[in-house]
């Protein structure tokens, strides 16, 4: 005889107590693998960081740095350079540089990388690697060799103008000086930080193009779509992650562009100076060091890329819950 009676059923919401069964452990596994990693970051970033910050409150120069106590000078630091007119006029060529040499590697490193996917397998391959060269240069040697090819003196930029006609761009660009103008200074960094950056941008590009189903640009092929088109409307939603990534990472590297423009303009060029180069000048350059002004121009500096930063990860965030 079957049994009919009814089964016990559980109120809502409630679940069973689990008292029998076996609490799982914490897995320090993981944290112990990636712990090497954190303590040399901490040594060599955080620590630092940490000093700055500490030393931007006060005043530090020659006597510190013999070993008597920094004097603590409040926001002192702070004031003065925001006083300090070369400091604006600094802060403009950084925004202004990072505005036009980040849209120039964004535009042309996707033209670029859009034509590598074009090309066959063997020729995207021999350009890429052709490509890299450049971004695999040091910043010095590609300082050097774009003041070579700029200098007044056996310059072959200034020995191709020369050659053009003068009603095309004019004459005199024999022995003319590049570096002497801010203008026709960042001129000459521009072109060589794209130059540079632009490869990235390319090969990022390509990766993404290659997990892209080529059903899709079939599909947009089929209903008429052009290439202008498709590139909005297909290629662009596909690759928005890239493209965010790769242009914060450019916005950070050319705020804080040093090298090149320290070895094409060096420090007697005040009127040329970015962000960086104007802490270094302050914080380095003279007889007299002044190591906290250097270090509250460069906090100034890490909290503008903060921010930048800040706003990349809200936009991530945002589109993780649109999705």
């Amino acid at each position: 005889m079957l049994d009919t009676a009814p089964a016990v059923r559980r109120p809502p919401g409630r679940r069973p107590s689990g008292r029998g069964r076996p609490r799982r452990r914490p897995r320090i596994g993981p944290y112990l693998l990636i712990a090497p990693t954190v303590v040399v970051i901490a040594v060599l970033m955080f620590w630092p960081m940490i000093q700055i910050a500490i030393m931007s409150f006060q005043k530090v120069g020659n006597r510190q740095l013999r070993g008597e106590p920094a004097e603590s000078v409040g926001t002192e630091n702070f004031d003065t350079i925001l006083k300090d007119p070369l400091f604006w006029a600094a802060f403009r060529h950084t925004v202004l540089f990072a505005v036009v040499a980040v849209t120039l590697t964004m535009l042309i490193g996707t033209l670029v990388g859009l034509l590598l996917n074009k090309l066959g397998k063997r020729m995207s391959s021999f350009v890429s690697g052709g490509v890299m060269v450049a971004w695999a240069t040091p910043p010095v040697t590609a300082a050097i060799i774009f003041s070579w090819l700029f200098g007044s003196t056996g310059g072959l930029v200034n020995w191709f103008l020369d050659k053009l006609p003068d009603a095309l761009v004019g004459g005199g660009w024999n022995d003319y000086n590049w570096f002497s103008t801010p203008l026709s200074t960042y001129t000459v960094l521009t072109v060589c930080v794209v130059w540079q950056a632009c490869p990235f941008v390319a090969v990022s590009v390509l990766a993404g193009l290659k997990s892209v189903p080529r059903e899709l640009y079939e599909a947009a092929r089929v209903d008429g779509s052009g290439p202008w088109r498709t590139f909005w409307s297909l290629t662009y939603p596909m690759l928005k992650p890239i493209f965010l990534v790769v242009l914060v990472m450019s916005i950070i590297w050319d705020f804080k562009v040093f090298t090149q423009l320290f070895i094409m303009s060096g420090m007697a060029n005040r009127d040329a100076f970015n962000l960086s180069l104007y802490g270094y000048s302050e914080a380095f350059g003279a007889l007299n060091p002044k190591l906290g002004m250097g270090s509250a121009i460069a906090a100034v500096l890490t909290l503008i890329l903060l921010v930048v930063t800040a706003l990349y990860v809200r936009v991530m965030v945002r589109q993780g819950e649109t999705r």
